[in-house]
């Protein structure tokens, strides 16, 4: 057990690094989005962004002929025109020279409007518009919904009646409150509706997270991928799980200073504090004002029986609790690699369309990851079997519904690892490896992967 908790944090190391990998999608070859509720509210929300944009004193003509081929529709035209802005607009990179028109109020519109245009036109229609409106219906009018994934975020701020106006609920995004754009540009919509962080309030996170990263470098507790440095004097964030936790600090002033709202989270990237708070929602996450002490067997069988009833229709009802790893793993290879679908009764859409498919493992992963949570902080036996249970069961349903996602994958390891399942660890891992997303330079660590696990299982 002790070798195997040495392991685990090799592991771990992977999962920093790889836990966006399941967002990754290949460029949309789509012409147009054919559904015409899609389109009628795609429609309704761009017009919405775009007279948000031109309500400014600023120039807007760069937009122009983005914001009339997103009023027609035309999502080729929609991406071209995007795809030239990044080139200048100095946040991504390989950038240009930069245009300094692509930034603040105006440039947060445009890039909400081709997020959910990239979104509807890379994913199964029918699954988008599904996941947009299943998230929606399940959150009370008047609350705070932090959407971390490109889907989470951008199909849910698409499908609202106005985002602008809050309604039903306040759609942000938690990646991106270290931005201070980003917090000028909620504090233009929102700021006299709801508390968002001010500028004294980002200095404030950054400082403390400053005095926890010493105090934890100190004691040599910093997690991979979390990184701190000093540039002309200044501390400047450096590593993705550093920005996320400063990205968490300023949720928890966005949740203390908005005392009268409820709230709710659809996870990107784990934030340590927020998991005791942390109860399933469908395909998301509530987060409680206070800690809970656990998760009643009510709160899991509702999870449960809610997913049971998302996943049949997307692969079929043959994954019940007592499904073994090794039933998944062949349903994985039938279905995903050899695209064998004698005696299916899912939905082969689903399986074909990588978007969709890593959209719902990832939620379903996420929740999992939760439960493995509590069954890593339970000192009673009873409830950590328990937990550990609810996790299990939930890993192989986010398996399943993606064979190769990274987050689904290393994360399941983990827990089979936790519980000394080397062969069955193993055997989620070269299964992955074999899909056919994961035999370029995107499969090198799932790869690494196994290999490490085969020198694990060689040395016990």
């Amino acid at each position: 057990m002790k070798t195997t908790g040495k392991f685990l944090g090799l592991i771990m190391f992977s999962i920093g690094l790889l836990v966006v990998g399941c967002t990754q999608k290949q460029p949309s070859t789509r012409q147009t989005i054919k559904n015409p509720e899609v389109t009628a509210q795609l429609k309704s929300f761009v017009a919405e962004k775009a007279a948000q944009a031109r309500a400014g004193t600023n120039d807007v003509s760069v937009f122009q002929a983005f914001f009339a081929a997103a009023e027609k529709g035309d999502w080729p035209a929609v991406r071209n025109a995007f795809e030239d802005f990044r080139k200048h607009a100095g946040q991504y990179e390989d950038h240009g020279a930069i245009d300094e028109r692509l930034r603040g109020s105006r440039w947060e519109a445009v890039k909400e409007i081709w997020g959910a245009f990239d979104a509807f036109s890379n994913g199964e229609e029918k699954y988008s518009a599904a996941f947009g409106k299943d998230i929606i219906q399940s959150i009370p009018p008047g609350s705070i919904y932090f959407g971390g994934t490109d889907s989470g975020r951008f199909i849910v701020t698409a499908m609202c009646r106005s985002q602008v106006e809050g309604d039903p609920f306040f759609t942000l995004t938690q990646n991106a409150l270290a931005d201070a754009t980003y917090l000028d540009y909620l504090r233009s919509i929102y700021g006299n509706k709801i508390y968002v962080p001010t500028a004294e309030d980002s200095a404030r996170c950054l400082e403390e997270y400053r005095a926890d990263f010493e105090r934890r470098a100190a004691l040599g507790q910093l997690q991979p991928g979390e990184g701190v440095k000093t540039q002309d004097s200044r501390m400047a964030i450096s590593g993705q799980v550093s920005v996320m936790k400063i990205n968490g600090l300023l949720c928890k002033v966005i949740i203390d200073k908005n005392p009268d709202r409820e709230f709710y989270i659809e996870e990107s990237f784990p934030l340590d504090w927020m998991y005791p708070y942390l109860e399933p929602h469908g395909l998301i996450f509530k987060i409680n004002r206070q800690p809970l002490l656990g998760l009643s067997d009510e709160i899991v069988q509702r999870d449960r029986d809610y997913w049971t009833n998302c996943v049949q229709p997307m692969i079929g009802d043959w994954l019940k609790p007592d499904a073994t790893v090794a039933d998944v793993a062949s349903f994985a290879e039938k279905v995903f690699l050899q695209h064998d679908f004698s005696g299916f009764s899912g939905d082969s859409r689903f399986v074909q369309n990588a978007y969709t498919h890593n959209m719902f493992s990832k939620e379903r992963a996420s929740i999992a990851g939760l439960y493995a949570w509590r069954g890593q902080q339970a000192t009673d036996a009873v409830e950590k079997k328990r937990m550990n249970t609810a996790a299990d069961f939930a890993f192989r349903q986010a398996w399943a519904l993606c064979p190769y996602s990274p987050e689904a994958v290393f994360r399941y390891v983990n827990l089979l690892l936790s519980q000394n399942r080397v062969p069955d660890a193993l055997l989620v891992a070269e299964t992955a490896a074999r899909m056919p997303a994961m035999q370029g330079s995107d499969g090198s660590q799932v790869r690494a992967l196994v290999e490490q696990l085969k020198k694990f299982q060689k040395a016990k």
